[in-house]
Protein backbone atom coordinates (compact mmCIF):
# COMPACT_ATOMS: atom_id res chain seq x y z
CA UNK A 1 0.00 0.00 0.00
CA UNK A 2 1.00 3.34 -0.52
CA UNK A 3 1.32 5.98 2.22
CA UNK A 4 -1.08 8.05 0.68
CA UNK A 5 -3.75 5.01 1.36
CA UNK A 6 -2.87 4.00 4.45
CA UNK A 7 -2.86 7.61 5.97
CA UNK A 8 -6.68 7.66 4.12
CA UNK A 9 -7.30 4.22 5.58
CA UNK A 10 -6.31 5.54 9.31
CA UNK A 11 -8.34 8.82 8.95
CA UNK A 12 -11.46 7.28 7.61
CA UNK A 13 -11.92 4.56 10.24
CA UNK A 14 -11.03 6.59 12.90
CA UNK A 15 -14.00 8.68 12.05
CA UNK A 16 -16.05 6.16 11.18
CA UNK A 17 -15.37 4.88 14.38
CA UNK A 18 -15.95 8.60 16.30
CA UNK A 19 -19.00 8.99 14.28
CA UNK A 20 -20.76 5.94 14.40
CA UNK A 21 -20.21 5.03 17.60
CA UNK A 22 -22.61 7.73 19.25
CA UNK A 23 -25.33 6.75 17.15
CA UNK A 24 -24.58 2.65 18.11
CA UNK A 25 -24.88 3.59 21.86
CA UNK A 26 -27.99 5.26 21.44
CA UNK A 27 -29.50 2.73 19.30
CA UNK A 28 -28.52 -0.14 21.28
CA UNK A 29 -29.67 1.75 24.36
CA UNK A 30 -33.01 2.33 23.03
CA UNK A 31 -33.85 -1.57 22.44
CA UNK A 32 -32.42 -2.61 26.08
CA UNK A 33 -29.16 -4.51 25.08
CA UNK A 34 -26.87 -2.34 27.31
CA UNK A 35 -25.42 -5.13 29.10
CA UNK A 36 -24.24 -5.99 25.56
CA UNK A 37 -22.96 -2.26 24.84
CA UNK A 38 -21.05 -2.14 27.69
CA UNK A 39 -18.87 -4.60 25.68
CA UNK A 40 -18.65 -3.13 23.47
CA UNK A 41 -15.70 -0.70 24.20
CA UNK A 42 -13.77 -4.14 24.19
CA UNK A 43 -13.79 -3.66 20.49
CA UNK A 44 -13.82 -0.02 20.18
CA UNK A 45 -10.99 1.14 21.86
CA UNK A 46 -8.81 -1.25 20.01
CA UNK A 47 -10.49 -0.62 16.87
CA UNK A 48 -9.23 3.46 16.79
CA UNK A 49 -5.74 2.15 18.10
CA UNK A 50 -5.22 0.37 14.83
CA UNK A 51 -6.77 3.13 12.64
CA UNK A 52 -4.38 5.57 14.29
CA UNK A 53 -1.69 3.34 13.91
CA UNK A 54 -2.02 2.79 10.07
CA UNK A 55 -2.48 6.56 10.30
CA UNK A 56 0.75 7.04 12.30
CA UNK A 57 2.64 4.88 10.39
CA UNK A 58 1.70 5.96 6.81
CA UNK A 59 3.26 9.11 8.34
CA UNK A 60 6.49 7.65 9.37
CA UNK A 61 7.06 6.18 6.14
CA UNK A 62 6.24 9.36 4.46
CA UNK A 63 8.80 11.28 6.31
CA UNK A 64 11.63 8.56 6.22
CA UNK A 65 10.50 9.10 1.96
CA UNK A 66 10.87 12.88 1.64
CA UNK A 67 14.45 12.58 3.68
Amino acid sequence: MRDRSLIAVGLVGIAAICCAAPVVVAAIGAVRLTAWLANAGNVLVPALILCAGFAGFALYRKQRRER
